[in-house]
Parts: C-alpha cells; sequence; structure tokens
C-alpha cells in the first residue's frame, strides 16, 4: 500500500467538491479522502461520506472496492481509467456533465437537511446569504477548519 499521493488532512481539507476529473464532480476530493483514510490521516473527514456514496451510487461502484483501488497506490488518472472500466453504469459524456451540474447545484431537499443547513451556516456566520448547496457549505466548512473567516 502505497501513501505517496496521500495528503494530511488534519493539516489541510481535501479538494473542492467542485474539481472535477474526467468531468466528475466529488472524485478528486474522495481521492483524497481515500487515500488520507489509507495514510492514517483522516482527521475528522470521513470516507465513503454522503457525497462520496452518491458518487458511487451514480456510478453504481462499490466504495470499497474503489478504496482498495486507491489503496494500490493509483495515481488520479490510473483511478479515472479504472472508475471508467468498473463501474455498473457507464455514463456517456452528456450524462457525467448533467450529473455533475445537478450534484453541484443541489441544495438540501428535505425539510430536515435544510434545517441541518441553516444551522450549519449560522454557526459558521449568520449573515451569509450565499451558501445554497451542499458544495457551498463544504467549501466553507473546509476553509473555516483550516483557520479561515466565513
Amino acid at each position: 500500500m502505497s501513501t505517496n499521493n496521500a495528503i494530511d488532512l488534519n493539516q489541510r481539507p481535501p479538494r473542492s467538491p467542485r474539481v472535477r476529473l474526467g468531468g466528475y464532480v466529488i472524485l478528486p476530493r474522495s481521492i483524497d479522502k481515500a487515500r488520507a483514510k489509507v495514510a492514517g490521516k483522516l482527521g475528522e473527514y470521513v470516507f465513503p461520506g454522503p457525497l462520496d456514496k452518491r458518487l458511487f451510487e451514480f456510478l453504481q461502484l462499490d466504495p470499497e472496492t474503489f478504496f482498495s483501488e486507491v489503496k494500490n497506490g493509483k495515481g488520479d488518472w490510473e483511478i479515472l481509467e479504472w472508475v471508467n472500466q468498473s463501474a455498473g453504469h457507464k455514463p456517456t459524456p452528456w450524462e457525467i456533465v448533467q450529473w455533475s451540474a445537478y450534484a453541484e447545484a443541489r441544495g438540501a431537499d428535505s425539510v430536515a437537511a435544510k434545517e441541518r443547513v441553516f444551522k450549519a451556516v449560522t454557526a459558521l456566520n449568520p449573515s451569509r446569504t450565499d451558501i445554497l448547496t451542499s458544495f457551498d457549505l463544504l467549501d466553507v466548512d473546509d476553509h473555516v477548519s483550516f483557520g479561515g473567516q466565513a
């Protein structure tokens, strides 16, 4: 098991869920968290977390199998190639674009989720009215977790 590509998530956040690899949002962040888990440097992050699971559901990939591939020390491009070959659902380029756009724009889709987002935003900075999606919230939370201002 190689940890050469692992970042220490006790020191900095994983890549934003907005960063794309092969057109997929979330994938680079999932790779970062899986690598950090292999290296024992996951910090307070979770792999697989809810966003990772959304990606794996879309692709019909098993999170543990994905983790095993990351554990083998593959680089980002090799992981993308593996994902494209191994996914139970092999989306067309337009499906990837559409799914990624939906995932990036997705807001809280239940009353309970809206309440969680409202509480989280209020705790970070109650005057922020621009935090509308889960990606917005993650980006701000990552920033604040490592000393930034909300």
